[in-house]
């Protein structure tokens, strides 16, 4: 069987039975949610990879010494070490994260539409600028949730998980988060439409 083909539980039981290659197609993948949400954190290069790399070594060590516990989801897991890597290095440096986005880092990057026509690309361009601008005021417990949830693509569970809030709480964020956004939409009287 095709190891694209297995799922995560299965391929780490196949990892733990000594199959090389099922550690490489759970780390393939990860690879790109891990390393942007590790890089989002720290907003630098070398350090996201360095944070990545030391993510799945500790990963590979957890599951080898058989402490890997199959409840949830493995994502989560993975996020919740990287995250938990990111804070000591911060700890370490006497520096904390700064959760707010900066020029070069867009929510909407990842979101892509082939389909339309260069008119309607410009103007969901537009209208992605101005939510960028808007999301940036958002208060940072709001902010990382829209930002979790719309850029990683991550369940409100998965989210909780991250941030040690209950699914509740999470959503709670997420729905003030949108208040607020349609809140500033009305008083800036921002146009969203598309036509």
């Amino acid at each position: 069987m095709l190891l694209s083909k297995l799922t995560e539980q299965e391929l780490i039981h196949a990892y733990v039975r000594g199959n090389e290659f099922a550690i490489e197609q759970l780390i393939l993948r990860h690879k790109n949610r891990v390393y942007t949400y590790i890089f989002y954190k720290v907003k630098d290069e070398e350090l996201a990879e360095d944070i990545f790399q030391d993510t799945f070594i500790k990963v590979i060590n957890t599951i080898k010494k058989g402490k890997y516990n199959d409840e949830g989801k493995f994502l989560p897991w993975v996020l919740r070490i990287a995250h938990n890597l990111v804070i000591d290095f911060f700890r370490k440096n006497s520096r904390m994260p700064m959760v707010k986005g900066t020029e070069d880092f867009d929510i909407f990057d990842v979101i892509s539409s082939p389909d339309r026509n260069i008119e309607q690309s410009i103007q969901s361009n537009q209208v992605y600028k101005h939510l960028k601008k808007l999301i940036k005021h958002l208060p940072n417990d709001q902010k990382e949730v829209i930002m979790m949830r719309m850029y990683f693509d991550m369940s409100f569970k998965e989210i909780a998980d991250m941030t040690n809030v209950s699914i509740n709480t999470s959503l709670g964020r997420m729905r003030y988060g949108l208040i607020n956004l349609r809140k500033m939409i009305e008083e800036k009287n921002i146009s969203l439409a598309l036509e």
